[in-house]
């Protein structure tokens, strides 16, 4: 296979800063002996690509910038020449030397560069596979996997408690209104994630917080703020939740959703988005401090377990209102483990870090160590190429499909850098 020579400026910083080229009797351009004492560190913001490096040409020793570029025209093209902030530039490092060049002392790196490398960055770049690097994926041993997953781990938690911590910070640091949230959230994954959390929002939480020891009264809120008791209705159960509905509303000015915005084709009747908001009214109504609850589970059994309210008798046999059904059942133990992993253990994490307790970092952890691996189309596909043993597995694989193979940041991978640099020799 031939070598792609537009090599991209991502992975020329990626070889100088890790040293993967033949360094041995170096020299400049001009034919100046190089010695490289320290490559520099990485700039990511404007300027020259590394910075604080050293370097030694003939007998002088220099410490500056270093700035990296397919050629040496593209030193003046991109108008270097012109801007202070590259003034301090030691060293000039090209792929290919193409013009006499006097701004800087200038390396080329072009015959000391592996093929092999160039060749398997281009098969990353072009591959169609569900993972880039899958056919590669043998050559490495189970445990190489171990440290980067940990840190695919803490960048997921990291990335989901983000949100969590902008509601705190809008909540006044109200623990349980956020909660109330995050659960509403995650009773509507997958395909109502959206919807329940407009749902939770457009309710004032200290008013539901009210309602809790009244299920009827919490019923008819979440139902009719999700816009679905309009209209007229057969069955005595919706024609209460009506009544105390059009009460409540008037009384507070309450304005309900729109009902199109809740989504019913393809799934089953146990994940509806009545069945779900059922449920929700029975957490919260047998949970009143549903977060000082959470903060109480020691293994996920326990979390198992809280999430098992059963809901009004009235959606023993209905799934929707005024539709009998001859045999219903809750929310699935999938979809609980689904709100254990995207929900609970997020807050533990956040309440852990925030608080600066270790205790509940570590707990959200272990659960995600103890629970099953999750049962999608992406973990799915993993499972044929690496072991996914637990939620840990499926998270950190989840977090590295969606924001690394997808986007094919290779450079940026723990496993597709290892693989890049397996068995290259600078």
């Amino acid at each position: 296979m031939s070598v792609n020579p537009l090599l991209s400026e991502e992975l020329l910083q990626y070889i100088w800063q890790s040293g993967l080229f033949n360094q041995q009797e170096l020299s400049t351009v001009a034919g100046e002996p190089l010695t490289i004492i320290s490559r520099g560190q990485l700039n990511r913001n404007a300027g020259p690509d590394f910075t604080a490096a050293r370097i030694r040409i003939g007998a002088v020793e220099w410490a500056g910038n270093v700035e990296l570029h397919y050629r040496t025209s593209d030193w003046r093209k991109h108008g270097h020449h012109r801007n202070p902030r590259y003034d301090n530039v030691i060293l000039h490092v090209v792929f290919e030397h193409d013009v006499p060049s006097h701004d800087a002392p200038c390396l080329e790196l072009h015959h000391r560069i592996p093929k092999l490398l160039l060749q398997r960055y281009q098969t990353l770049k072009e591959s169609e596979a569900f993972i880039p690097c899958a056919p590669l994926l043998s050559r490495l041993q189970e445990q190489a996997w171990t440290p980067w997953k940990a840190a695919l781990m803490e960048e997921r938690l990291e990335r989901k408690t983000g949100l969590l911590f902008n509601w705190l910070q809008q909540s006044r640091f109200n623990w349980e209104e956020v909660c109330f949230r995050a659960m509403a959230q995650g009773f509507g994954m997958p395909v109502n994630t959206e919807a329940f959390l407009q749902l939770a929002l457009s309710l004032p939480f200290m008013l539901l917080a009210r309602q809790r020891p009244h299920l009827l009264r919490l019923e008819s809120l979440l139902f009719g703020q999700a816009g679905m008791l309009a209209g007229q209705f057969r069955d005595a159960y919706p024609r209460q939740l009506q009544q105390e509905y059009q009460f409540l509303q008037h009384k507070y000015r309450l304005e309900p959703m729109p009902a199109h915005g809740w989504n019913w084709l393809r799934m089953r009747p146990s994940s509806f988005p009545t069945m779900r908001i059922a449920c929700f009214a029975a957490l919260l109504h047998q949970t009143p401090h549903l977060f000082s609850r959470l903060l109480e589970l020691e293994d996920p059994s326990a979390a198992e377990q809280l999430f098992h309210a059963a809901p009004s008798p009235y959606w023993e046999d209905h799934y929707r209102f005024d539709i009998p059904s001859v045999r219903t059942a809750g929310i699935g133990k999938s979809t609980i483990l689904r709100i254990i992993v995207n929900v609970v253990i997020p807050l533990l994490y956040l309440y852990g870090k925030h608080m600066g307790l270790a205790v509940y970092r570590q707990r959200a952890l272990h659960f995600l160590q103890q629970l099953p691996a999750e049962n999608n189309r992406i973990i799915r596909g993993w499972s044929d190429l690496v072991p996914v043993a637990s939620a840990w597995d499926s998270q950190a694989l989840l977090q590295l499909k969606q924001y690394y193979c997808e986007e094919k940041r290779c450079l940026g991978c723990g496993i597709g850098m290892r693989l890049l640099e397996d068995d290259i020799t600078s």
